[in-house]
């Protein structure tokens, strides 16, 4: 069975506690960027802004098990797809994918022609990483090769596209890997 996936509603203190929560643990020891649960809620608070998309995946008991939203760019026409977890407990069981798969929904219903999101390399999870991409940034995208289960590989079997990097992005050699794909006619 298909957990629920709802609004993140702005009035619920314990799902916007259970979804920060859920994005410290997703990314701790990953990345920097959500160092502690204040940095995690105020994300979370960032995510209820005006114009976003904020969406979350309940259990049977009303437990967050995945979260997902996206903000519009280009007057709408294109949407980044920001943030993205399941719970460690939940993977795997096509979770990520039936979040992505309602974002899109969504998104196309306003008129999104193109879903991009961006995956950070921090870890040098992937050839990218830890190399003077400026060399040859086409060719290094032609040969990314992920070295440790890097999350570009999941959004590839959704239909994404690596569509560029941004080099450096997170420091030197850790770039960020940019993946779109079509959502709109």
């Amino acid at each position: 069975m298909i957990p629920n996936i709802v609004d993140l509603p702005a009035d619920s203190s314990d799902l916007l506690e259970q979804t920060a929560r859920l994005l410290y643990e997703s990314f701790q020891g990953l990345s920097p960027a959500w160092h502690d649960t204040q940095a995690a809620r105020d994300e979370v608070l960032v995510s209820l802004e005006g114009g976003k998309i904020s969406r979350v995946m309940l259990d049977s008991e009303r437990q967050v098990i995945g979260w997902v939203g996206a903000m519009p760019h280009y007057d709408g026409y294109v949407w980044e797809l920001h943030p993205l977890m399941v719970a460690e407990a939940h993977r795997n069981n096509g979770y990520g994918r039936v979040l992505v798969q309602d974002i899109e929904a969504i998104v196309s219903a306003r008129g999104a022609m193109t879903l991009w999101v961006g995956a950070d390399d921090e870890i040098e999870a992937t050839s990218l990483a830890g190399v003077d991409l400026y060399d040859d940034i086409p060719g290094a995208i032609r040969n990314v090769k992920s070295l440790k289960g890097h999350p570009y590989e999941f959004y590839m079997r959704l239909g994404f596209r690596i569509v560029g990097v941004m080099p450096d992005a997170n420091g030197r050699g850790k770039p960020d890997i940019f993946l779109a794909k079509r959502v709109g006619c």
